[in-house]
Order: structure tokens, then sequence, then C-alpha cells
């Protein structure tokens, strides 16, 4: 079981982000304050948990939060920001979207920018830790692997409803034989040999 809070009695939200190391796709982060009672043995980090379970959490935690949101910052914020500046600003953006103003917030990781107005802690592997962070971290991903199983509608060769975005082989084959489609991050290294690419 995780910790339900880092101090009790404080208002905590916890926040954490998914699909970084993607080739395509957004950059998706949750923000999630629970209440001080909540209680739920299955909630871990969401690397930790298939995606059965992860879909099977995701009602629950937003029925039983306090308050949750859910932002993004697409390929080509991420290519003007660059990733980690991109990550952060979608935990801004959800913690902005939040119906109840937390009084201090639980970032997982151990980089982040200080939000106006509320102090933070930045937790290394957080999410494997505290509740709100690994709730956050399944709202994440679960929002995100939606709306890539909806792009890869959009553009069906390659193969996001099962790699998300991912840098697997097939994904990376995908780009040679295709090309690139407007969810690509051009920043990032798309193939092995990055000179064959073309961007036109």
């Amino acid at each position: 079981m995780l910790q339900p809070f880092l101090i009790a009695g404080r208002v905590e939200a916890g926040c954490d982000e998914a699909g970084r190391g993607c080739l395509a796709g957004p950059v998706t982060a949750a923000a999630v304050i629970l209440p001080a009672d909540f209680h739920n043995e299955l909630i871990n980090d969401s690397k930790q948990l298939s995606e059965t379970q992860r879909e099977r959490l995701r009602p629950i935690i937003e029925r039983e939060a306090l308050a949750w949101a859910v932002a993004m910052v697409s390929a080509d914020e991420i290519d003007r920001l660059n990733i980690l500046r991109a990550s952060i600003t979608a935990m801004h953006r959800a913690v902005d979207a939040l119906s109840v103003r937390p009084e201090h917030l639980l970032i997982d990781g151990n980089r982040f920018y200080p939000y106006p107005g509320i102090d933070h802690t930045t937790i290394i592997k957080g999410d494997g830790k505290l509740l709100p962070i690994a709730a956050a971290s399944i709202l994440a991903k679960t929002h995100r692997d939606e709306l890539m199983r909806q792009l890869d509608a959009e553009y069906p060769g390659y193969d996001w409803a099962t790699n998300k975005g991912y840098p697997t082989g097939a994904h990376r084959d995908a780009i040679a034989r295709l090309g690139i489609t407007p969810y690509h991050r051009r920043s990032f290294r798309l193939l092995d040999r990055q000179l064959t690419l073309n961007f036109e």
C-alpha cells in the first residue's frame, strides 16, 4: 500500500506525466487530489500495472478524487520547448485545470519549475511511493493511450494502438517506409539514421 500523503491534513495534488520518451503524440500530465480517507490497494505506479488494470482504475480515481485534471502538450510544442520543459508545462496546465486549489504539489521525478503560489516537493519514483502521484500516473497514461488509439485510426500505418507512439522497431520501420505525420516529434531521433529522413 502506498502512502496516502506526504504531510497529513494538507491538500496535496499528485502530478505525473506520460509519453515523455515517445516519438509521436503529446506528452500528457495529470494532477490528482485524493480525499484523506481514500483507500485502494491496487493503485500503483502505472508502469507496474497492466493496461487492463489501469483502465479499470481510471474511473475509480476520476469518481473518488476530490479533483483531477489532465492536460497535454502537442508534438509541435515539444519541438519548440524541449521535452523537459514540455513535460513540466503539461503538469502546470493540469494544475491550472483543477477545480480545487491544492496547498502543495507532489511531483514525480527530480525536475520541476515552480508553480506560481504553490510550493512543491519532487520525489524520485514518487509514483511507486505516494498514492496521489500513482493516481496521476494512471490518469496521464490512460488518457494518452486513449488519444493514441484515436490517432491510430487517422494514421493506421504506425500501429499507435499498440505501441502508443513509443520507439519500437516496427514504429521506426513505419517512419522509414511512410515518412512522418503531423504528430511526430521532429526534434527526436525518429530513425536510426536520422540523415535519411525527409521532412518535406
